[in-house]
């Protein structure tokens, strides 16, 4: 119990850290979350400089996974090996995603945490997250709407990992990636919105 509880509030703090604000603010003397989306992830950074985008998106992954990677590390050292890593993994990726949509440092308005739950899950389910990838890159490719390729691919996560059994055949691991993926995608409820109305920004094009 106590090893869950460090590791929820590691995978919290290690999520609120907001990057996206930091670099533009740093780099750029502005708040992110003022501009495009007022969201602050990698897409709405890359509005205002591309380059930060991309860091932004790297830093991201790398908290969700530094999460996970702790709670594994942690789980094993504290011998609780009567519950698998994955379990503690999968919570540690919940955790880190809330702490990316919801950061204390931000009075609680932070991102969507699509790019944190990529970070995560790259550990528990690495070919599930792969196929997820590739459904990203297709949809953005085809449609060059990047709020419905991360959609998709979030959505499709949980069934790629039950079909490449990538969940350690225990249902409540299965269901905490589906839980995150289910948030996820209900941060992305303004972007439905506008999908639905036809009134999404499509990628390249210059946000009003």
């Amino acid at each position: 119990m106590q090893a869950l509880l460090i590791i929820a509030v590691v995978s919290y703090l290690l999520g609120s850290i907001p990057f996206g604000y930091l670099l533009v603010r740093i780099f750029c003397g502005e708040d992110v979350r003022e501009s495009g989306s007022g969201n602050i992830g990698a897409t709405n950074v890359s509005r205002k400089s591309p380059a930060l985008g991309v860091v932004t998106l790297l830093l991201d992954a790398l908290k969700g996974s530094a999460s996970a990677a702790f709670s594994y590390f942690l789980w094993v050292r504290m011998g609780a090996l009567s519950v698998l890593p994955l379990a503690p993994m999968a919570m540690a990726a919940l955790f880190a995603v809330i702490g990316h949509m919801f950061p204390v440092w931000l009075r609680f308005r932070g991102g969507k945490g699509v790019a944190t739950g990529l970070g995560s899950f790259a550990l528990l389910a690495p070919k599930a997250v792969l196929i997820a990838v590739g459904i990203f890159v297709a949809v953005v490719v085809i449609f060059r709407y990047v709020s419905l390729g991360s959609i998709l691919a979030v959505a499709s996560f949980p069934f790629l990992a039950y079909a490449m059994h990538e969940y350690d055949n225990a249902p409540k691991n299965l269901l905490l990636m589906a839980f995150t993926c289910v948030l996820i995608i209900a941060r992305h409820h303004e972007n439905i919105g506008r999908l639905l109305a036809g009134r999404e920004s499509r990628l390249g094009a210059k946000q009003a």
